[in-house]
């Protein structure tokens, strides 16, 4: 018997069948398990986000790899983007010695699954939750977001409902965050009839109820709304707060409403109701995308005033306010500074300077200063990866893009949605239909459905060249994915 102090760990690197390396547990820090556990998961990731059609059971039992909840968990975060991975993945892991189920990992399958829209999987994953007493309200409300996000508002609602009938019970708290679902799937007006018919229910509103719905109609910039809501709010006995004015001037800012914005500011001064370094990051955004620059760093400068250490995201609207003016020398010495109070960059503040160079037809700047993030510390996230790729693309330079496409898989994260469809389209557009149909079986094989409009191009392309063989395989797999999608 293995000594207890020992832990196996089976390299997924390279080799398949390498030699099993002993790693004495007990001298190593919490800290170093965890990056160690996170390294294992991208390896997982690697190794099935590059064969894709290989049996999954098969590649991984090759790997031979030590199972712990820890990893599992980890392994399904990593395969977010790819459902039908993630669920071969955990049904393989759940037979391996050391699983242990979760309410996280169960959610973060969910997760996966349910932007591949998997909801029949879905509510079979549920019925085992609750006979394994996993089941608690964060996961309808994670099933509702999917639904509403999927914009199948009603089924939604349903799920939300469905807590009743696993016997949870309904709070004003559950209200509330299914309010904030639909409003932030940009259902409002569902969101609005779901508040105004479980009042009639007995739901006792609150504050956070309100600030939900004035959030919405914001995001909507439909400021009427937004008042006939703040109206009754107060007329309900509430005041605003910092969140609500914060709500409130962010709505008027993206309504381009920024004098009005300002005088809200002005306006919670006066009320002794203290900014939040939110709200400050709110005006120096908007101000600074009208390039009233001078305006902006007023507010930061504020901020910085009223006693706030500069945090990322404010640093980041500053960041956006300098590009919005095209002054890049300040840009270089705001990131220098945050360098040295140890808040970034991050790769969020890189994707703002290159979605501007790339406005400005910068593309060579922006791709130099894409290859230079890795460098300077700072991993590129899947969203730089897919404003680049889409820059090389629009640049019908779709062999760059490939090339990028390449780099992001080879460091085990996987592409979503609609960079499938940028990449698809391109080589469409180059005529490249192989290439173009090896990544629509690729997007297909990690269980990703396709937009239609996507489809309806590759479709007419093969079919003027021909290829009407091609285009029957790929609709007898889209059924079968819609149909029946995944065995559970």
């Amino acid at each position: 018997m293995l000594n207890p102090h020992f832990i196996v760990h089976k390299s997924t690197h390279t080799d398949l069948q390498q030699t099993v390396v002993l790693t004495d547990a007990s001298n190593q820090t919490p800290q170093v398990l965890a990056d160690k556990i996170v390294e294992d998961a991208e390896n997982i990731c690697k190794l099935l986000s590059k064969n894709p059609n290989s049996s999954v059971e098969a590649l991984l039992n090759k790997a031979s790899m030590e199972v712990s909840p820890s990893l599992v968990f980890e392994a399904l975060k990593k395969l977010s983007n790819a459902g039908a991975l993630a669920l071969s993945f955990f049904r393989w892991a759940e037979k391996q010695k050391g699983f242990q189920y979760s309410t996280e990992s169960y959610h973060a399958l969910i997760e996966s699954l349910g932007k591949i829209k998997q909801f029949n999987v879905i509510w079979n994953l549920v019925t085992d939750m609750k006979q394994k007493g996993f089941l608690n309200k964060e996961t309808f409300a994670l099933i509702s977001r999917r639904y509403a996000r999927a914009r199948k508002v009603k089924e939604a609602v349903d799920a939300f409902m469905k807590m009743e009938k696993f016997g949870l019970k309904i709070e004003s708290s559950d209200v509330n965050r299914l309010l904030d679902t639909l409003c932030k799937s940009r259902q409002v007006e569902r969101a609005q009839l779901v508040f105004d018919k479980m009042n009639k229910r007995g739901f006792v509103a609150d504050i956070k109820s309100y600030t939900i719905l004035l959030e919405g109609w914001g995001q909507e910039k439909n400021l009427s709304r937004l008042m006939e809501v703040y109206n009754e709010m107060k007329d309900e006995g509430f005041e605003p707060d910092v969140v609500t004015y914060g709500i409130l001037i962010n709505a008027h800012c993206k309504s381009r409403r920024y004098d009005d914005a300002i005088e809200l500011f002005h306006e919670m001064e006066a009320k002794n109701c203290k900014p939040s370094p939110h709200i400050y990051c709110t005006l120096i955004n908007g101000l600074g995308a009208e390039k009233r620059l001078s305006e902006a760093l007023e507010f930061f400068e504020l901020s910085k005033a009223s006693g706030f250490v500069p945090e990322a995201p404010t640093y980041n609207a500053v960041v956006g306010a300098y590009c919005w003016s095209e002054r890049m020398d300040d840009v270089q010495r705001t990131i220098d500074e945050m360098r040295k109070g140890g808040v970034g960059p991050s790769a969020r503040t890189y994707d703002i300077i290159l979605h501007h160079l790339i406005r400005a037809g910068k593309t060579k700047i922006a791709y130099s200063v894409f290859q230079k993030m890795s460098c300077e510390g700072c991993e590129p996230s899947v969203s730089t990866y897919e404003i680049i790729v889409r820059m090389f693309c629009n640049e019908d330079r779709v062999d760059m893009a490939i090339k990028v496409w390449d780099q992001m898989k080879a460091k085990g994260i996987l592409p979503v949605m609609h960079m499938f469809s940028t990449l698809i389209n391109s080589l469409c557009h180059e005529s490249k239909l192989d290439e173009a149909c090896m990544y629509f079986q690729e997007m297909l094989d990690v269980g990703i459905r396709p937009p239609a409009q996507l489809f309806s191009n590759l479709k007419q392309n093969l079919l003027d060249e021909g290829k009407k063989d091609t285009v029957v395989v790929f609709e007898r797999k889209l059924d079968k994915l819609r149909q029946a999608p995944l065995v559970n």
